[in-house]
């Protein structure tokens, strides 16, 4: 947190899901604090995807298919969605559907840290669009000259998600100097004895190039913690078929439209 607008940091770079972001600060948000809103997940109602840390791969792989970013430095993602931008897991009511894991980007929300420009500080910062943010709100962020345990958890929370983001890192570059991406497409057969029907590219662990590996390469994984990983990440990817009949009961799709997005359907 920052003490007043002058001593406040300058934000720099985007944040996913947020689209007011400030810099937390007493004189610019004192009067301010969190209360529930009537539709609490209304912020994620439109994504199809979002980051999850490695710790957290375990307990999404139960629900989500979990993929992987492109590029040097590889990330996991959680699809929520297939074909349109409609998280499956946000009923009509604004609320995430019950029994199902909610990964630490959705929860951490409206806060996360971001760098100051021009340092190596991180600051907290509030998604000030947040519905739930507002004058006066039940749980404040500062009481009198006082931090409140909401902002103190707040910096509490974001610390410990950047520390598992930096462990992602770690698992990502694993990934990646072990060259076990591959491309890979998500078919689904609309019905029974049908062709399978391509509709998700994505980036995934190659299981002949897991199986390839040379038996000390393979054991590094293990002891490193890599291997549960990467085996929970490969069970995930048959929930891509739950996804998508996820969607056809959401919005009562035939299976002759359930590839379509939801405009052609109209």
């Amino acid at each position: 947190m920052s003490e007043t607008n002058a001593a406040a940091p300058n934000l720099s770079g985007r944040l996913f899901l947020f689209e007011k972001p400030e810099i937390v600060n007493r004189e610019a948000h004192g009067e301010y604090g969190l209360t529930t809103p009537d539709r609490p997940f209304d912020f994620c109602a439109n994504v199809r995807i979002v980051p999850v840390n490695a710790n957290e791969i375990v307990f999404a792989e139960k629900t989500y298919p979990i993929v992987f970013t492109e590029g040097d430095e590889p990330l996991p993602l959680a699809a929520l969605g297939v074909i349109d931008d409609r998280n499956l897991f946000v009923d009509d009511q604004g609320q995430w559907e019950p029994d199902c894991f909610i990964p630490n980007y959705i929860r951490r929300y409206p806060f996360a840290l971001a760098n100051d420009q021009g340092s190596d500080r991180m600051a907290l910062v509030v998604d000030t669009a947040f519905s739930g943010f507002v004058k006066g709100g039940e749980r404040k962020l500062f009481d009198d000259s006082e931090t409140t345990d909401l902002g103190k958890q707040a910096v509490d929370s974001c610390r410990q998600y950047e520390t598992d983001r930096q462990q992602t890192l770690a698992f990502g570059r694993i990934l990646k100097e072990n060259d076990l991406l591959s491309q890979q497409v998500a078919q689904f057969a609309v019905q029974e004895g049908a062709q399978q029907q391509p509709f998700a590219q994505y980036y995934a662990v190659d299981e002949n190039k897991l199986k390839a590996l040379p038996d000390d390469k393979f054991l590094e994984l293990r002891n490193n913690g890599a291997l549960a990983l990467i085996y929970a990440h490969l069970m995930s990817i048959g929930n891509w078929r739950r996804l998508v009949e996820r969607r056809a009961r959401r919005y009562n799709l035939s299976s002759e439209n359930v590839l379509k997005p939801l405009s052609a359907n109209a």
